[in-house]
């Protein structure tokens, strides 16, 4: 089976690359059983955060980037 190539470039959105190693930094530390489920409790207390006015993690990511 093949898959045809595409000169399309993609790329990753700013900050995505910091939300992602601070992801792997927690489950690394942490060592869940079930990792899925460990993310998106990471994330939805990542988002609770940002919702009430605290650091967005994406935000401060992408100024790191520039």
């Amino acid at each position: 089976m093949s898959i045809a190539s595409s000169n399309t470039s993609m790329r990753v959105p700013a900050g995505f690359r910091n939300l992602l190693e601070g992801l792997a930094r927690e489950v690394l530390r942490e060592q869940p059983a079930d990792v899925v489920a460990f993310a998106a409790q990471h994330f939805q207390k990542l988002l609770e955060q940002r919702e009430a006015g605290g650091i967005d993690p994406v935000a401060w990511g992408a100024m790191l980037d520039d």
